[in-house]
């Protein structure tokens, strides 16, 4: 390590006095003007950890669904998937490391996670549209290049497709080539194979509005037009020409406002959709003919996905354990409709993707998507390998197609991440094979009416929870007067969970109707009443 280099370039990107940040599942975020220091030493962090586990480590720049003031940075571990949990820590205690304590901290990180500073490694780089973005993504460049390292710059990229990437470059090719004209020709490939069995619903079926967030997934879909067959036609708003990133539009806004996003001309019965500001989450929603809008979130994007695949490990006869993974976030009636209708089986686990991931990975075919947007399928790799030889082996026709379907939709979708642009092809797939309207796909059930309620707090660890964060352990009579409370009501439930990234208290509650939906003010009050951090 030199450490006159690190001393020299850690000057250059000093930590503000009295700062202090925490590494979450969405890595750091916070004001732009705050994050210098703090993605220098991230570049510094990818190093170590790409000689400790001797893989391409992945650098994003985004800060996602937030405004366009603000960014962040998170790493991409070998195979795509989120920073291993340990590490987390190591990225927290870095990134508040005072500068003298800087080369000390970096020593122990090398000795707790055994790691030689003599062996190569190698960094790729992606980042949103954000104005700060650039000159951030070159301050991860000056941490990677102190310790030595090698870097690829894939610039403006959609935080799925540099997971995407990293995954190619660590399976040898074997997911794919870590390139984007790789990423853009397998799901087109995949997509197209699919859809060929479709029957044509007519030509309002083939149009799909998009509105991107004034994010990269506008830049990233007009670059994927190209390879788009006739029998999608997408139309792109909100496409960063006019307007701030995230700015009263995008899959955050549509689905806490309950509304459309703005620059979007909704007509009756138009099938539409909203990526976020960095294309990790989607949702689709609609206008009827009386005006009302209809949102169709992650929940029902979920069952969609477990209605066709359930259908498809059916015809092949193989047995593959599916189930879905969800959050204390889902609606009742979702969790209802899979478990008793569907017979899936549904596990719940606390908020944050990596939770969602780590559980899906237990099963053949795991379907995880949060009520946000945000989700993806796993195939296990014992899965996968069946289903291909199925394809190539399998004499009964019937058995051979359905394999054959099922392996194109392993190849459409991004394994790695929640990707907006992968799930919105499989979404139209397989609207298209089952020739269902947004309508029909809205009618497998009625969300309960359901309101979400951020409460700025003082300190939000003084609320701790159990039962992936259902139930509320302190502060004490906090969960008896909420248990209290939801008896009074039909299919009532609500929950109080502190945030992992700020000092707000999220609290959910949902009741048969709206007009019953007063348990969540007294949710609020006792929430705030108890805690005794703040007034509603």
């Amino acid at each position: 390590m030199d450490l006159e280099a690190l001393r020299r370039y850690s000057a250059l990107h000093p930590k503000p006095a009295g700062l202090t940040l925490q590494y979450g599942t969405a890595g750091f975020r916070s004001r732009a003007e705050q994050l210098d220091h703090i993605v220098f030493r991230m570049g510094l962090l990818a190093i170590l950890r790409s000689k400790a586990v001797t893989a391409t480590i992945g650098i994003m720049v985004t800060a996602s669904h937030n405004p366009e003031e603000d960014n962040g940075v998170k790493l991409v571990d070998p195979l795509g998937e989120m920073l291993h949990p340990s590490w987390e820590e190591y990225a927290t205690q870095l990134a508040n490391a005072e500068e003298q304590e800087l080369q000390k901290v970096i020593t122990e990180i090398c000795q707790k996670a055994e790691v030689n500073l003599h062996k190569d490694a190698s960094v790729f780089i992606g980042r949103d549209t954000r104005p700060s973005s650039k000159k951030l993504s070159q301050s991860v460049i000056d941490g990677i290049q102190v310790l030595g390292g090698q870097y690829h710059d894939y610039g403006l990229v959609t935080t799925p497709q540099l997971h995407y990437m990293v995954c190619c470059q660590n399976t040898q090719g074997q997911y794919g080539k870590a390139t984007l004209e790789g990423y853009y020709e397998k799901l087109s490939k995949a997509f197209m194979e699919l859809i060929k069995q479709s029957h044509c619903s007519g030509e309002n079926q083939k149009h799909l509005k998009i509105d991107c967030a004034n994010g990269i997934g506008a830049l990233k879909l007009s670059e994927m037009k190209p390879y788009f067959p006739q029998e999608v036609v997408i139309h792109i708003y909100n496409d960063g020409t006019k307007e701030k990133l995230n700015h009263l539009c995008g899959a955050d806004f549509v689905k806490v406002q309950q509304k459309p996003p703005g620059g979007l001309d909704m007509k009756p019965n138009e099938r539409c959709c909203s990526f976020d500001g960095d294309a990790d989450r989607i949702v689709y929603y609609y206008k009827d003919t009386a005006g009302h809008f209809h949102l169709i979130d992650g929940d029902k994007i979920a069952t969609l996905i477990s209605i066709f695949l359930k259908e498809l490990l059916a015809k092949v006869k193989q047995d593959f354990k599916m189930a879905v993974v969800q959050t204390a976030y889902a609606n009742g009636n979702s969790t209802r409709y899979l478990q008793e209708t569907l017979k899936v089986p549904v596990h719940c686990v606390k908020t944050g993707v990596k939770h969602l991931h780590h559980k899906a990975q237990e099963f053949d075919v795991g379907v995880y998507f949060e009520a946000n947007g945000h989700g993806t399928v796993l195939f296990s790799k014992t899965a996968e390998t069946k289903i291909r030889q199925l394809v190539k082996e399998e004499k009964d026709d019937e058995k051979r197609e359905a394999a054959k379907m099922l392996e194109n939709m392993i190849d459409l979708i991004n394994q790695t991440v929640g990707d907006a642009v992968s799930d919105m092809l499989v979404i139209e797939a397989i609207l298209a094979l089952k020739g269902l309207t947004v309508q029909q796909w809205d009618a497998l059930y009625t969300d309960l009416p359901n309101r979400l309620l951020k409460v700025q707090v003082a300190d939000r660890r003084v609320i701790d929870t159990t039962d992936a964060e259902r139930r509320a352990l302190t502060p004490p009579g906090l969960q008896e007067k909420i248990d209290a409370l939801v008896k009074k009501y039909k299919l009532s439930r609500a929950f109080v969970r502190p945030s992992g990234t700020e000092d707000v208290v999220r609290i959910y509650a949902e009741a048969d109707t709206q007009v019953r939906q007063g348990v969540m003010k007294e949710v609020c009050f006792h929430t705030c009443h108890l805690t005794m951090l703040n007034k509603c």
